[in-house]
């Protein structure tokens, strides 16, 4: 006998790859990989289905010594390896790569935060606004302080960027902003900025456009929670 038919005919498998599924979405909870992944109104279903996972793996094991061993399977075997290849290999999805391939298409603000001073506002904030209001002029001047991932594009200037999300990176839509980087600057897509300036009018393809004036730029480390609602 195989060691694949071997595998098949253990009665620990079963629960062994429930308990692992249910730990995995524990420790993604736990560890933050969710905070790469999906919006932090949808952590606390991860974590009950997690639970959920555990308890039926428990209640499995239970009755694991009294039944005999019959064939599992093979969707349970593959669940198992995939199990264990999302435990060994933590995702680390590149925000400028799947920004470059969204449209702008930003959903409205679940509330209203415009009438904030200049320099409290999200970068996220700051898109919204502009687009309300689309006259550039209004804003020229207004002092900001903003943090976001380089965004890059093929053809287009590098933005600083954030990626907002509905439910998960499925549906997410980038939020960005051009930037007049000072010369000599070589933004690194991905790479995580915080930029405090102003907010300019300049000339772009013809069309005045609001773009930031960077007066200092400072290399951040990626947010405990970079995706925004």
């Amino acid at each position: 006998m195989s060691l694949l038919q071997r595998l098949r005919r253990s009665p620990w498998l079963t629960p062994l790859a429930l308990g692992l599924w249910g730990w995995l979405l524990l420790w993604s909870r736990l560890s933050g990989r969710l905070d790469l992944l999906l919006n932090a109104a949808f952590h606390a279903v991860v974590t009950v289905a997690g639970a959920v996972l555990m308890l039926l793996a428990l209640i499995q094991l239970r009755g694991a010594r009294r039944r005999r061993g019959g064939p599992v399977p093979l969707g349970v075997l593959l669940s198992l390896g995939v199990a264990l290849l999302m435990l060994a290999f933590p995702p680390a999805p590149s925000f400028s790569d799947l920004a470059a391939n969204r449209q702008d298409s930003l959903p409205e603000a679940p509330q209203l935060s415009f009438f904030l001073p200049p320099e409290q506002r999200t970068l996220t904030e700051w898109v919204r606004l502009l687009r309300s209001q689309p006259d550039p002029d209004l804003h020229a001047g207004d002092p900001l302080q903003i943090s976001g991932f380089v965004l890059a594009r093929p053809g287009e200037p590098a933005q600083l960027a954030r990626l907002t999300v509905r439910c998960c990176l499925a549906d997410a839509t980038p939020a960005g902003l051009p930037v007049d980087w000072p010369e000599g600057s070589d933004p690194v897509p991905d790479q995580w900025l915080e930029i405090k300036g102003t907010m300019t009018v300049q000339d772009r393809n013809g069309v005045p456009t609001n773009v930031v004036k960077p007066a200092s730029i400072k290399v951040i480390p990626r947010p405990e929670r970079p995706l925004e609602p």
